[in-house]
């Protein structure tokens, strides 16, 4: 690994860019609220008039937001986007779809040695970016975390949180079982619908980083699909979630030896009821083959514009929880990571957790695109359970199996 960059005489600590999007003025307003005294934070985006708007309502959560700085910068102009990444020390971003907008940022970052972190789910983007600036961002120094938000933060710490309740030094399994009530943004829905309408793109992608990515010699790491079942121990059926969630899982595993020689991960949704579970298969199915076509694409998008989302209302009602069955060594653990509205209150908590982890927090050295749960562990998970979010054990016991 590289020396990392000198940073520190910087102008800012962290920028936040893509602050007037709807998940990006949450992110601002919750660093209003919880970034700490003497942090050097600025907001970017490409429409100063629209920056300004924000800052005035910050104000009105502190007054001292007054006087945040705002950057003009570009997804379309890579200039802009290398002046915002020299100019400070952490860089998140909420500007998605991250296949279409995000690739000049990480670059950007990975030549100038700035922590990044942003939300994205699309695995193929993920993919595209270890191949293009994983070496660049080992030289600087820059540590580049993608999913920092639902996707696949709860996933990634929670299957490291349940690998610590278990024994060390033996073979695990851990499952993971997702249940949410939340709604979608126009964001979400827009980079949802990039990720599952390039099928060929995403297995081109996750060839060529095989291809580079080192691998544990002396342990072994999965991430299989599985299949739906009923789970006793979650009470609820598990479908299979086919998300960025179980790579991320995986990716950790690989870089951390606390998981064990043998370790093996899957993710599913937990269904209470089975019409419910058939029918959601169904629908992600007949959701995914319309994908394929851009005119029904296009048609699926407008139906949430970007920068539109749920109600401060219809997220007040929302709610998740990602329960994990663990097993090794002869026991068995039950976890569960959980909290509120997952894909916009919350997501905005972690990415702006994510970001002051980044620039605050003492980490392990690591550098180039590493994970979650690899380039903040403790550290992010000490910072949400302080911020509200839950991180317990529901349960332990003799494996069945021992």
């Amino acid at each position: 690994m590289a020396r990392r960059q000198d940073t520190a005489e910087r102008p800012h600590d962290l920028v936040l860019f893509g602050a007037t999007g709807f998940v990006g003025r949450l992110t601002a307003a919750y660093l209003a609220r919880h970034a700490p005294a003497g942090c050097r934070w600025a907001l970017a985006g490409r429409d100063r008039a629209k920056l300004e708007r924000l800052r005035e309502e910050l104000a009105g959560i502190d007054p001292a937001c007054a006087e945040l700085p705002l950057l003009c910068a570009d997804a379309d102009h890579p200039g802009s986007l290398r002046a915002l990444a020299a100019g400070t020390r952490v860089l998140a971003t909420t500007v998605g779809p991250y296949l279409a907008y995000g690739d000049p940022l990480v670059a950007a970052c990975a030549e100038a040695g700035t922590d990044y972190a942003d939300l994205t789910g699309e695995a193929e983007f993920v993919d595209r970016t270890y191949v293009r600036y994983d070496a660049a961002a080992r030289d600087s120094g820059a540590r580049l975390v993608h999913a920092c938000g639902f996707d696949c933060i709860p996933a990634d710490l929670g299957a490291r949180f349940t690998v610590g309740q278990l024994p060390s030094g033996v073979p695990l399994r851990v499952d993971g079982f997702v249940h949410t009530t939340g709604a979608m943004s126009g964001g979400t829905l827009a980079s949802a619908l990039a990720a599952v309408s390039r099928p060929l793109g995403m297995l081109r992608a996750a060839r060529d980083r095989q291809r580079l990515e080192p691998w544990p010699a002396d342990r072994t790491v999965r991430a299989p699909l599985g299949r739906p079942y009923r789970n006793g121990a979650v009470r609820a059926w598990a479908l299979p979630l086919p998300t960025l969630d179980p790579q991320m899982v995986a990716r950790s595993a690989a870089g951390l030896a606390e998981y064990g020689p043998d370790f093996r991960y899957r993710h599913f949704a937990a269904v209470k009821r089975l019409p419910v579970a058939v029918g959601g298969a169904l629908g992600a199915g007949a959701a995914c083959a319309v994908a394929q076509l851009p005119p029904a694409r296009r048609w699926l998008s407008a139906r949430l514009e970007p920068g539109t989302g749920p109600s401060d209302e219809r997220r007040a009602r929302s709610a998740f929880s990602v329960r994990f069955v663990g097993e090794g060594g002869g026991r068995r653990v039950l976890t569960e990571v959980s909290g509120g509205d997952p894909g916009y209150d919350e997501t905005a908590k972690m990415l702006a957790e994510s970001a002051l982890s980044l620039a605050f927090d003492d980490l392990p050295e690591t550098s180039g695109q590493v994970t979650p749960a690899v380039a903040m562990g403790d550290a992010l998970t000490g910072r949400l359970q302080r911020a509200g979010m839950t991180f317990r054990v529901a349960a332990k016991a003799a494996s069945r199996t021992a």
